[in-house]
């Protein structure tokens, strides 16, 4: 008896020293696993080659796809998450509403992913959305590592921000110069003043400025589809012009916006324009979902990687990224 239960304890020991050999063997691949998708691609994100200082992510006009469906913007948080969110989401305009927008980012991406929103007109023309915006950023410095707090009657929907050895200005495009939600989008004189004032003291060598319109109204890139086109900060010639000299004045790389959910980039002067399109997923069918990651290096190079929803794959696909110069 004795020796058959030395048998068995031996055959048992045996077994378990070859399962835990199995496990070793398959640990790499199980690993690998989690890091791939259901089709078998690899989820990380493509980035520069060097030493990366800062990544950001930008997505705009989700407004009304928000929520559990994982064709609308949920879709996008989930690729942002698995590939490499970076520190922060900033989002020019037409986030209707907000809450949903927060709420997805907060369970999508992470309850520690700061969100920097700008109002478009949406926002603007809805008083629950503006209110929340107002409170998501009481007294114009609640969010984190803001800076300089907007103009009188802009305090909260407009101001600007530093991240690292960068600058971010947040700019309220609806704001007549008392009110927050008084224009259909322009570059006022006292909005136009308040970020003359601020991009002369800021010290950051890198400086973004968001907002919800474009200056200059393109056609996507992938669809030809172009909206907007004479209604945007364009439709205010002189204005537009003159806020973008100040843009080139003060060395900004780029103007990132939204509005037309086309996507597009293209460099005015010495100052890019990159409209992000829109992230809603399956929601909009005239052009293919989009977000951009932004890489700030060490070596003072700033990227754009740009990701768009393929239906055919059923995910977002690396589809253009550039040198912003």
């Amino acid at each position: 008896m004795c020796r058959r239960i030395r048998l068995r304890e031996a055959w048992l020991l045996d077994t378990l020293r070859r399962v835990f050999g199995l496990f070793l063997f398959l640990l790499p691949v199980l690993l690998l696993i989690g890091c791939v998708g259901s089709r078998g691609q690899d989820l990380s994100f493509e980035t520069p080659e060097g030493v990366i200082e800062l990544i950001f992510s930008a997505a705009a006009d989700m407004r009304d796809f928000t929520g559990p469906n994982p064709d609308h913007f949920r879709g996008a948080c989930e690729r942002i998450s698995a590939g490499g969110a970076g520190s922060f989401m900033v989002s020019p305009g037409d986030i209707d509403p907000p809450s949903g927008v927060y709420e997805d980012l907060m369970t999508y991406i992470g309850s520690d992913y700061l969100w920097y929103p700008a109002a478009g007109n949406h926002e603007a023309e809805t008083p629950s959305d503006m209110q929340w915006l107002r409170s998501y950023n009481a007294g114009g410095n609640t969010l984190q590592n803001v800076v300089n707090i907007g103009p009188s009657g802009s305090e909260e929907t407009t101001f600007s921000f530093d991240y690292g050895n960068a600058h971010f200005v947040i700019l309220n495009e609806y704001f007549d110069g008392s009110s927050d939600v008084g224009t259909d989008g322009d570059i006022v004189t006292p909005l136009y003043d308040w970020l003359d004032n601020d991009l002369s003291v800021n010290a950051k060598p890198v400086i973004f400025v968001i907002g919800h319109e474009p200056a200059y109204p393109l056609a996507d890139e992938g669809s030809g589809r172009l909206r907007h086109e004479n209604d945007s900060l364009n439709k205010y010639v002189s204005r537009r012009d003159a806020f973008w000299v100040l843009l080139e004045t003060h060395g900004v790389k780029a103007y990132i916006c939204g509005h037309t959910h086309n996507y597009s980039t293209e460099k005015f002067g010495s100052v890019w324009q990159i409209d992000v399109g829109h992230a809603r997923g399956t929601g909009d069918p005239g052009a293919r979902s989009t977000f951009v990651m932004f890489y700030l290096m060490a070596d003072g190079a700033t990227w754009y990687y740009t990701y768009r929803l393929d239906l055919d794959e059923e995910r977002y696909l690396l589809t253009d990224k550039g040198l912003i110069e």
